[in-house]
């Protein structure tokens, strides 16, 4: 059987892969505090005919060999953390990390997760949790009678309260942070939990070391460029399509060797 069918299957199988990633991405570009993906591939093992350097004559070598590839696999779909554009709303509630870091959520069974979707709610119980009701840690409890809210960059949370000059500070926003961002695992739901490859979180204050600062008011957009997508989505497109070509030629190839003897 030619090699090149299966070359050019791994290919068209990568491109699949390739387009589900461009779909998704396109599919959240709405989506608060999204991280677009793409595909790395890498080339698989190679058959050796005719070795870099073996001799040729007792004087001459082959300066280059011959090497026959076996096509395409997809390694890795890999997150990429730069900052989305900011989204000016002016409720209280809203807020966007400038910099580095996540918020920390506690999850229904007691773990914690992390996202940078900042356009928080209120519970019942006056708790600050997020749009599906996860609590956001260190948890913050808003007073029933508050008149407003006030978060600094530092990431103060505090309230104004009935026939009080001053605010009363309620709650203390902190952030976490991996070595390798890229490594989290993501759950859906604009949250991400470490992984084996992510590190454990480092925990600070906004606008401490390496942590970014604050912003009421606004939220992170999606970091997805549709121009850039759509680039990539007819890039994918035309590799799909001329791997296809590949197997037709290569199908028409045997076609003329089986009608060779008719």
């Amino acid at each position: 059987m030619m090699r090149s069918l299966w070359s050019a299957s791994t290919g068209m199988k990568g491109q699949e892969t390739h387009i589900a990633v461009v779909s998704n991405n396109l599919a959240n570009v709405s989506t608060t505090g999204y991280k677009k993906q793409r595909v790395d591939f890498e080339d698989l093992m190679y058959q050796t005919i005719v070795e870099p350097g073996a001799p040729i004559t007792a004087d001459h070598k082959y300066p280059v060999g011959i090497q026959m590839g076996h096509g395409v696999k997809p390694v890795a779909t890999h997150r990429l953390f730069s900052q989305g554009e900011y989204q000016q709303t002016d409720e209280s509630l809203d807020v966007a990390i400038e910099g580095e870091g996540f918020f920390q959520v506690q999850l229904p069974n007691g773990d914690i997760a992390y996202t940078r979707d900042g356009a928080w709610k209120i519970s019942e119980d006056g708790i600050i949790v997020t749009s599906n009701g996860y609590t956001i840690l260190p948890e913050v409890t808003i007073p029933q009678d508050a008149l407003g809210l006030n978060i600094t960059s530092g990431g103060i949370i505090a309230a104004k309260m009935p026939n009080q000059t001053d605010l009363e500070v309620i709650g203390q926003i902190e952030l976490a942070d991996f070595i390798n961002p890229s490594g989290l695992r993501a759950l859906g739901k604009n949250l991400y939990v470490p992984s084996g490859s992510s590190g454990d979180p480092v925990v600070g204050l906004p606008g401490t070391d390496e942590f970014g600062e604050i912003a009421q008011g606004f939220i992170e957009m999606s970091n997805v460029k549709v121009v850039e997508e759509m680039v990539n989505m007819i890039v994918a497109q035309r590799a799909y399509e001329a791997n296809s070509k590949t197997i037709q030629t290569s199908d028409t190839m045997l076609q003329i060797a089986n009608n060779l003897r008719r």
